[in-house]
């Protein structure tokens, strides 16, 4: 991991250039980000808006989804692939939601990754994007850009968040999410990034093959 103070520096960059990140995943409350947030798993966000536009209108709370038929449900998000798990993670998710919550989606870490197919990725979205209380969201760039960057030296996600948090400012942590994913998706791609356009690249100690 880089010196805290040159980590800080890179962090106050991203911010920079990219100061109004938001979410590419439609939702209007907890509840639709969950579903989507489970939809999205090995899946773009774009395949995901699409069928959860007409989903959100068929289900529009937790009682639905947990009584749905797991045929029906599964015929209708077989596009975001792994449908069979991903129905079920949603339909038990729900039912848990009604049993523990009234149907309700919490708005702590614990009574959230308590819930079936919940993890610290999608409760950080759900309390960041959802309620407005900061999380690291250590998706699949974060993850890659982090450690590009020298902003960890870990591969463990949890592990990833616990190194962020210390070098990111605690009220913007779901900002910085979504920026290095903004940045991942466009500049610090996966196979060969684009690191002679990159606004990070002073700061990086990232060498890559000529692009």
């Amino acid at each position: 991991m880089q010196a805290k103070d040159d980590a800080r520096k890179l962090v106050r960059k991203v911010l920079r250039e990219y100061p109004n990140p938001k979410p590419t995943l439609d939702f209007s409350n907890g509840l639709e980000l969950l579903v989507a947030a489970i939809l999205a798993a090995q899946c773009t966000d774009e395949r995901v808006n699409q069928v959860t536009k007409g989903l959100f209108e068929k289900y529009p709370d937790a009682e639905a989804y947990a009584k749905a038929k797991q045929s029906q449900l599964e015929k209708e998000v077989k596009s975001t692939g792994f449908f069979r798990q991903k129905a079920k993670a949603i339909r038990e998710m729900c039912a848990a939601l009604m049993e523990r919550h009234g149907g309700e989606v919490p708005k702590t870490m614990d009574e959230l990754t308590a819930l079936p197919g919940v993890g610290r990725k999608t409760a950080n979205m759900v309390l960041g994007d959802g309620f407005g209380i900061p999380g690291i969201i250590v998706d699949t760039h974060v993850k890659r850009v982090s450690g590009r960057t020298g902003l960890t030296d870990e591969t463990n996600p949890d592990k990833i968040e616990v190194d962020l948090q210390g070098v990111v400012p605690k009220k913007s942590w779901t900002a910085f999410s979504h920026a290095v994913m903004a940045h991942g998706r466009a500049i610090c791609v996966a196979r060969k990034p684009h690191c002679s356009r990159c606004p990070l690249r002073k700061l990086c100690p990232y060498e890559s093959p000529s692009d």
